[in-house]
């Protein structure tokens, strides 16, 4: 089986879809006779010979204004003409724009196509896309493509009733996303030469963000949370890991709100293993987002054991049973604050919540790899019937 990955982003370019696409290649080349290719457009600073799978970059144009990606041109008839030689199997689409588009001038060779949803796209449009016609345009325009795919796949349930919001009647199936961090915290003196690094007292509790520094991220509501959290004075250190065209902007508000001595910006952590210490140190991780569709970070969380305050009845709250396996939390300052303060009134009990975390929400990408390649074979198998 030889599979095709299209998608609008791909490292350098940081974002969780990109990682997502990157970690279905890497596991489906090790599953006997499969074969994946990612298609994506092309960007600057690439390094794709470090991936044991093959990249192809079409052409491409930066986005406007405050838009951090690049527009891939779907028509290039050197890209239908090159991806046709491939000769793919199936074809699974990443994002709905570009790469649908792209996907379905491959697919008039019948080749099934699968869409998976993995983000409140009508979201990211009204955030970024001013002109309400255009916005509407391009949501029919997903709608659309979502109608042509073989398939349609959310990552979580809730991202699949998001699909209603944009006017998507059709089936769809849950195939969750994993993460790519193996189950076990990092070595104790990694993670004790970490907090000595960031000079944090140890009496101070360590809570951790790790995202796009964008508002729509909730980040106001944490900033906000802590603020009042200090005022009960609680002892903590927050760690923000990311970055994004917001960033000044919430560092000038914490610097407002006189946070800044308890907060440290990170910057993007782009080692994985780097990254791994960060949620190791964290005895809390915050996400309190309700833009997320799926929230990877929360399993990446849990697989070393940290607990996550969510937004109840949010997509990355799937799963989560407050004071068990995370806390969780109405959209509010003072809920945020009371489910930060439950949890730092008993150490003991709060690494109970992270190891219940770590039996109940950890999923790893190749299980997660393992059950989507089963369900190419089950699409292939009545695509060809």
């Amino acid at each position: 089986m030889h599979v095709g990955l299209f998608n609008d982003s791909f490292p350098p370019r940081v974002d969780g879809v990109g990682q997502t696409v990157k970690n279905y290649a890497k596991n489906l080349i090790n599953i006997e006779g499969c074969k994946a290719t990612v298609i994506t457009p092309k960007d600057k600073n690439t390094a794709d010979e470090m991936y044991p799978f093959p990249i192809y970059r079409y052409s491409s144009v930066p986005l406007p204004g405050r838009l951090e990606y690049r527009a891939g041109n779907f028509l290039s008839p050197t890209a239908i003409h090159d991806l046709q030689k491939m000769n793919f199997d199936i074809l699974h689409v990443h994002c709905p724009f570009a790469s649908a588009y792209l996907a379905k001038h491959l697919s008039s060779k019948k080749l099934p196509t699968i869409i998976t949803y993995h983000t409140k796209f009508d979201i990211d449009l009204e955030t970024r896309v001013p002109v309400p016609a255009i916005r509407k345009a391009a949501i029919k325009l997903v709608r659309k493509n979502l109608e042509n795919a073989a398939e349609v796949w959310a990552v979580t349930k809730s991202c699949g009733e998001a699909l209603r919001d944009i006017g998507y009647e059709g089936d769809y199936i849950v195939m969750e996303n994993g993460t790519d961090f193996a189950l076990g915290r990092s070595p104790q003196s990694e993670v004790i030469a970490l907090r000595e690094q960031h000079k944090i007292p140890d009496n101070h509790f360590v809570f951790l963000f790790v995202g796009r520094m964008m508002w729509y991220k909730n980040l106001k509501l944490i900033l906000d949370s802590l603020n009042s959290v200090k005022s009960q004075g609680v002892p903590f250190t927050c760690l923000l890991a990311g970055d994004g065209v917001d960033l000044k902007d919430i560092m000038d508000y914490a610097e407002q709100l006189g946070l800044s001595d308890n907060l440290i910006f990170t910057g993007m952590l782009r080692n994985r293993d780097e990254l791994r210490r960060y949620y190791s140190l964290a005895d809390l991780f915050l996400f309190p987002s309700t833009y997320d569709t799926s929230g990877i970070v929360v399993k990446e969380a849990a697989a070393v054991q940290c607990p996550s305050l969510l937004i109840a009845n949010s997509a990355a709250a799937e799963g989560v049973v407050t004071d068990f396996n995370g806390f969780l939390a109405d959209e509010n300052i003072s809920s945020c604050r009371d489910a930060i303060l439950r949890a730092c009134q008993d150490p003991v009990r709060l690494k109970g919540v992270g190891r219940n975390a770590s039996e109940t929400l950890y999923l790893s990408w190749e299980d997660a790899v393992k059950r989507a390649y089963k369900r190419y074979e089950h699409i292939l198998n009545y695509w060809n019937g």
